[in-house]
C-alpha cells in the first residue's frame, strides 16, 4: 500500500462521528478499498501515540474490540467509548445502535 491509501484511510477515520463505530471493513470500503480491513488495522497499529485521530471508533465485524480483554489498549478503548456515550452489551457494541451510516 502506497502513501496515498494510507490517508484515504486515515480521512474515513477521522470522519467517524462521535458516538458511533466503524468496522476495519467499513473503513476499508468507504476508503475506496474493498477487502483491505487488514490493511486499516495495520494503518491504526502504525498511528504515532500522540495522534488525534479518533482510532478508537474502529472495531471489529461482530461488534468488539480487536485488543485482547485483559489488555491496557482493550481498557482504553473501552473507556473512550464509554465516554462517548456506546453502551456495551456482553463485550460487543451493539453494532445495528452504533454503527455509523450516512
Amino acid at each position: 500500500m502506497n502513501e496515498i491509501t494510507t490517508q484515504s484511510i486515515l480521512m474515513v477515520i477521522r470522519d467517524i462521528p462521535e458516538g458511533f463505530v466503524s468496522t476495519y471493513g467499513d473503513v476499508a470500503k468507504r476508503a475506496g478499498l474493498p477487502g483491505y480491513a487488514r490493511h486499516v488495522g495495520y494503518v491504526l497499529k502504525n498511528l504515532p501515540e500522540n495522534s488525534q485521530l479518533p482510532w478508537h471508533r474502529v472495531i471489529n465485524s461482530q461488534g468488539k474490540i480487536s485488543f485482547p480483554t485483559d489488555t491496557v489498549q482493550y481498557r482504553e478503548q473501552r473507556q473512550r467509548l464509554t465516554a462517548e456515550g456506546l453502551i456495551f452489551t456482553n463485550n460487543r457494541i451493539p453494532l445495528r445502535k452504533y454503527l455509523w451510516r450516512d
